[in-house]
C-alpha cells in the first residue's frame, strides 16, 4: 500500500522516471482535486513535471494519518525548497481512495500556505 509521504518523496526527491513512479503509487484512472480543481492522471503528471522543473527537494512531515480498508486520510506539512533558493511551507489535508493493489485512485486535498511568497499559494495547482 502506498502513502502520501512515499509518493511525494518518489515524485519530487528523486530523478526516477515519472511514469514508473506514477505506476507504483497511482492507479491508471487516478483523479485528483486540489483546492477545488479536478485533474485526471495526465493533468496530475503535467503538474508534477512542472514541479520537478522548479523544486529542488521537499521535506514531508506527516502529522496525522488514517487508513481503513480502501480509505486514506492524512494531514501533512510539506516544506518545498525551490531551485531559486526560496522556501515555502504548506499544510495539506488529504482524503483519498485506494484500489485493491493499494494505489491511490482518487485524492482530494486542500492546502494552507504557512510560509512563502504570494505566488506559492497556487503551487498545488501549478503547471
Amino acid at each position: 500500500m502506498t502513502d502520501i509521504c512515499s509518493a511525494l518523496h518518489d515524485l519530487l526527491n528523486t530523478d526516477e522516471d515519472l511514469e514508473a513512479v506514477a505506476r507504483r503509487h497511482f492507479a491508471e484512472d487516478y483523479k485528483q482535486r486540489t483546492n477545488g480543481s479536478w485533474d485526471d492522471r495526465a493533468g496530475f503528471l503535467e503538474h508534477i513535471r512542472h514541479l520537478r522543473s522548479v523544486v529542488q527537494s521537499v521535506e514531508i512531515e506527516v502529522l496525522d494519518e488514517f487508513v481503513s480498508d480502501t480509505r486514506y486520510a492524512d494531514r501533512h506539512v510539506v516544506t518545498v525548497f525551490k531551485n531559486d533558493g526560496s522556501v515555502t511551507k504548506q499544510e495539506v489535508y488529504v482524503f483519498a481512495q485506494l484500489d485493491s493493489a493499494g494505489k491511490f485512485t482518487t485524492l482530494e486535498e486542500v492546502t494552507l500556505m504557512l510560509t512563502g511568497d504570494a505566488d506559492d499559494r497556487n503551487l498545488g495547482n501549478a503547471k
